[in-house]
């Protein structure tokens, strides 16, 4: 599950985790990200000195087949993807796409942590591997987090059956707490999640972006919007899956078509 911070993807990790048939693993990458780059987030050293930091172990570990045949949910940050990161190994498993309103993302970024990049919070990395599953010509998976804060049953549903796993009541409510699996960041990033039980209603609030970050913003709002397209809960896209089974490049082909037509009525 590729994913950028603060954005729900914690909780989303909680669900699958308490399925019987599921074992979860929460950031491989981070350790090595904060080695690499050398960013100064919370508990870093820690994080450095208990998991492995090498790129080629780690990826081996990421590839080898589950335990006992049981399904291996990767919680992956997008942002701990960088330039030299090797990404041949993301065809070993199915690739899915957890998105947030960048509005959103920004505003519950900057509680915690310094943001002075697009990078920081994942949505450049996001796109390039977006991209690379695109050219592997394999149907994209997307969730938008707002999907599931309205309806998590109906999105959970619909995620199972792209997946090709039996959907399983277990992934609506959780024991409350912290879990064996967290990584030890979850002392920091995780205090709202270890004191949940269920997908917490959302709180609609006006958010306001501080100038400063206006430019982040906007070009983060372009790759959002990309992406977005290809959600599960966009019908009329799902539709023309279904009914036509198009491959992935004739789905492609469709939205763009379809984007010109829109732009070329807008015309008249």
């Amino acid at each position: 599950m590729w994913s950028g911070p603060r954005n729900l993807s914690t909780a989303l990790m909680r669900s699958f985790e308490n399925r019987v048939d599921t074992d979860v693993w929460d950031e491989p990458l981070y350790a090595y990200y904060l080695n690499e780059t050398k960013k100064n987030h919370p508990m870093k050293d820690e994080i450095i000195k208990n998991y492995p930091t090498d790129i080629n172990k780690i990826i081996k570990l990421m590839s080898n087949e589950p335990h006992n045949n049981k399904i291996c949910y990767q919680k992956h940050m997008t942002h701990h993807i960088l330039e030299q990161t090797p990404l041949h190994w993301i065809e070993n498993g199915i690739n899915c796409f957890l998105i947030r309103h960048p509005k959103e993302v920004i505003d519950s970024y900057i509680k915690k942590n310094n943001l002075s990049e697009s990078s920081d919070i994942g949505f450049p990395g996001q796109y390039r591997i977006f991209q690379k599953v695109k050219k592997l010509n394999r149907e994209l998976i997307v969730i938008n987090a707002d999907d599931i804060y309205k309806n998590p049953e109906k999105l959970l549903k619909l995620l199972c059956e792209k997946l090709n796993i039996k959907y399983s009541n277990k992934m609506i409510k959780w024991p409350l707490g912290s879990r064996s699996s967290d990584g030890c960041w979850h002392k920091v990033w995780y205090d709202t999640v270890k004191l949940s039980t269920s997908f917490e209603k959302k709180i609609n609030k006006n958010i306001n972006i501080p100038s400063e970050f206006l430019s982040i913003y906007n070009e983060c709002l372009d790759i959002y919007n990309e992406i977005n397209f290809f959600n599960l809960n966009n019908d009329e896209y799902q539709y023309y899956i279904k009914s036509f089974q198009y491959t992935f490049s004739e789905q492609i082909k469709w939205k763009r078509n379809k984007q010109f037509a829109s732009k070329l009525y807008s015309t008249k």
